[in-house]
């Protein structure tokens, strides 16, 4: 069996048959044992042993300690893999999301400027609702294409507040 294993950026590939582990073609000497009862495991590698908690957080997303701090790691077969490889291919042709009222409001800021570049996580406007300030933020990288609303504005939940350029229409603008 196959295995794509991505830990901190860094891709591996792992390969299960008969008992002989190879790591992006190496041989290796593994053995992970779980510990009943418990989110912990042994593993002996290359002869080291080796004690981590293991979080499994679906679709292939783990959390492993080895006692330096949590680390992401994704781990997929082959089916898994075309699968994530479509869904991503999928999400990046429909283009940035767009940022929507998340309940009806009061457009308190924009924090943006139609053809400013945004950087992920980039707080775009600010809605009031109920009282409290809700800071809405880019989801990746982008290209102000429109800003529907002003400071003073109210708006619906779900409405559209700004779009995002898509990478296409970013290259012929």
């Amino acid at each position: 069996m196959q295995y794509f294993v991505t830990v901190e950026g860094e891709q591996f590939t792992v390969e299960v048959d008969d008992g002989t582990i190879r790591v992006n073609g190496e041989a290796v000497s593994a053995d992970l044992t779980a510990l009943p009862g418990t989110a912990s495991r042994s593993l002996l590698l290359d002869d080291r042993s080796h004690f981590l908690l293991v979080e499994r957080n679906g679709g292939g997303d783990w959390t492993l300690d080895l006692g330096s701090g949590p680390v992401r790691v994704e781990v997929l077969d082959r089916a898994g893999r075309a699968i994530r490889e479509l869904t991503r291919k999928a999400a990046a042709e429909q283009g940035p999301r767009p940022l929507r009222a998340p309940m009806p409001g009061m457009v308190v800021k924009v924090d943006v400027d139609e053809g400013e570049e945004v950087a992920a996580g980039q707080a775009g406007v600010v809605v009031e609702a109920m009282k409290m300030e809700n800071e809405l933020h880019a989801e990746s990288e982008a290209r102000v294409r429109t800003i529907h609303v002003e400071p003073g504005e109210a708006v619906e939940k779900d409405q559209v507040l700004v779009e995002f350029a898509t990478a296409e229409e970013d290259e012929d603008g």
